[in-house]
């Protein structure tokens, strides 16, 4: 079905050639949506038409209303103000617009058929050697939210997880625990094995940092310090062992990988987080080094007199990239070139997007200019979907330090403050107490969730646990406790018997507030895909924001179940209704689930 301004376009350049003999096309027709503090609903700039006119503003904007106004029956008044063309759209057609999206269930979305393009979207990507944190929330959030955005916008999606298991900072928690561990377990000691692991982490660069310190004591300078301090050189001998299958090594790294596997798994259940496919890099590194030993042997590639294999990226703008180190062991990009060849063969895919924060800007770039000097055409289908930082009022955070905010300690502080705000308002006094659970757990993550995603990805931003829950606002429990609101009415209705249904009346009266709501229900369609082409949650998340504003404006000063005049009442039950799902289905798609009381 044509879209009303794209008929209103195709229209105006007809009547620029009845009126006025110029054939222009759509792209020179300047339509745009009236601003909210003026009114009407479409507002077509005639200044840029006036060289083919040759009237003045108001002449020419006289004769296009007319003409628009005789050929489209929808349109049933204009205005001018000087240069601009407002044009009021029937109520009959706001009418008809309900009627034709009442009954679709995820209005807005588009279906997928065998034609779809295919997504892999990766994203969380941790390191075995600590546990998740504020960091990783924000990844994940953005991550998976993304995806729904992506297959809502008709494309076929993988969900993918690259789970970054080995290296040098694997090793350093390893030889943490080898010489400070006392055997400890995740059972033996009552700790979550991801913490436990990024524990053992933190004490090494503890140790380690005392080591260096104690060297430039007795005259060496740091940087020679910090690349002969033991304790680094062990975690070196470590990664050399590992890569040749050392039976006492690898042991002791898949007892601990498997202590944060367990750890990270239980995470993501509180996040509400999932993935297709998991990929490892232990898994993903060799079919890396064969891709440089084979850009090697075909010229693509340099070997040092060091034995180290680098990329000369200089013909590029850039620098030389290594991607084997002089004793054979590999890096992270070798990995990365192993994983992408790895994913293009198995799903052919039309694009990769690595959701990394910004400070991974430079590597992703490189890998797709290593790539293509290898001769892989598909490389310019890589995408990195850089996101700010994630900053707490106190500054930074700081792994190796322990400084960090702990992605469980954080959903707990969220759950509580949930429940003592709620109790503060006594929202849920009468509630029994596991369904109050429920609620706080669900307006927790609804909280956290919302308040990560309204923020544009590219942004840093600074989270404030306690800020987002407010039941005011733009938050996530603001929204939560409208949609709740508007389910309230609905019931009360359906036990009065009413009928929630919508049959569509051509002679039905809106109130304006109604043509508003219709108006923002409108524009969804191609926000979505306008967010699902940015990869920008954030539009969604602002735009049910103005959806419920909208809402409540409505619900504030219009009666609905007090209605006497028996259409109206049906019409407004109707759209609440579906004011109600829609809400629903849009916060579905940043993952945020909606209790139905509160």
């Amino acid at each position: 079905m044509l879209r009303l301004e794209d008929r209103i376009t195709q229209v105006t350049v007809e009547g620029m050639q009845a009126l006025y003999g110029a054939g222009i096309d759509s792209k020179q027709v300047p339509l745009q949506r009236t601003r909210k503090d003026l009114n009407g609903d479409f507002t077509l700039v005639v200044f840029p038409l006036l060289r083919y006119s040759k009237k003045s503003p108001e002449e020419t904007a006289t004769e296009l209303g007319g003409f628009l106004q005789e050929k489209i029956e929808e349109i049933s008044d204009f205005e001018i103000v000087k240069g601009f063309l407002n044009l009021y759209v029937s109520n009959e057609y706001w009418s008809q617009f309900f009627a034709s999206v009442f009954a679709a269930p995820r209005y807005g979305q588009v279906q997928l058929d065998d034609s779809s393009e295919k997504y892999v979207i990766e994203y969380s990507s941790p390191n075995t050697n600590k546990p998740l944190h504020l960091g990783h929330i924000r990844n994940n959030l953005l991550g998976f939210s993304v995806s729904r955005l992506v297959k809502a916008g008709g494309k076929k999606v993988e969900m993918v997880n690259l789970v970054n298991d080995r290296g040098i900072h694997i090793c350093k928690s390893m030889i943490a625990w080898k010489k400070w561990g006392d055997d400890a377990t995740p059972e033996s000691i009552g700790i979550k094995g991801d913490r436990i692991v990024g524990d053992f982490y933190v004490l090494f660069d503890k140790h380690y940092r005392s080591e260096i310190k104690t060297l430039v004591d007795n005259g060496m300078s740091e940087e020679e310090a910090a690349k002969k301090a033991p304790s680094i050189l062990e975690a070196q001998e470590m990664l050399r062992k590992w890569e040749l299958n050392d039976p006492e090594t690898i042991s002791l790294w898949e007892k601990m990988n498997q202590w944060v596997y367990k750890g990270f798994d239980e995470t993501y259940r509180k996040l509400g987080i999932s993935f297709d496919k998991i990929y490892y890099e232990s898994q993903t590194y060799k079919l890396g080094k064969e891709l440089v030993e084979e850009g090697l042997k075909n010229g693509h590639l340099i070997r040092k007199d060091d034995g180290s294999v680098w990329a000369d990226l200089t013909g590029d703008g850039l620098d030389e990239k290594l991607l084997l180190r002089s004793d054979g062991t590999s890096v992270y990009m070798t990995q990365d070139l192993g994983t992408a060849h790895q994913r293009f063969a198995e799903y052919k895919f039309d694009k990769q997007i690595y959701v990394v924060g910004n400070e991974q800007i430079y590597h992703f770039k490189v890998l797709s200019l290593i790539l293509n000097k290898l001769g892989y055409a598909w490389s310019d289908k890589l995408y990195h979907l850089s996101y700010g930082m994630v900053e707490l009022p106190e500054g930074k955070m700081k792994s190796r330090e322990g400084k960090v905010v702990d992605a469980d300690d954080l959903i707990a502080e969220m759950v509580a403050n949930a429940e003592v705000i709620s109790q503060e308002l006594g929202k849920l006094d009468d509630f029994p107490e596991n369904e109050k659970a429920d609620i706080y757990y669900r307006i927790a993550m609804g909280a956290l969730k919302y308040f990560i995603l309204k923020v544009d990805p590219q942004k840093t931003m600074l989270f404030n646990p306690r800020e987002s829950i407010d039941f005011t606002g733009n938050t996530g429990p603001f929204i939560q406790y409208t949609y709740v609101r508007i389910r309230s009415v609905v019931r009360k209705a359906k036990e009065k018997g009413l009928n929630v249904d919508y049959s569509f009346d051509k002679n039905l009266e809106l109130d304006p507030r109604e043509v508003n709501l219709l108006k923002t229900v409108y524009t969804y369609p191609e926000l979505l895909q306008d967010a699902g082409k940015q990869l920008s949650p954030a539009m969604i998340a602002n735009y049910v924001y103005e959806l419920v504003k909208e809402f409540n404006t409505f619900y504030q000063h219009i009666p609905i179940l007090k209605e006497a005049d028996l259409a109206k009442r049906g019409f407004r039950l109707a759209l609440s209704n579906f004011i109600a799902n829609h809400i629903q289905e849009s916060m579905l798609l940043l993952g945020i689930e909606m209790p139905e009381r509160m």
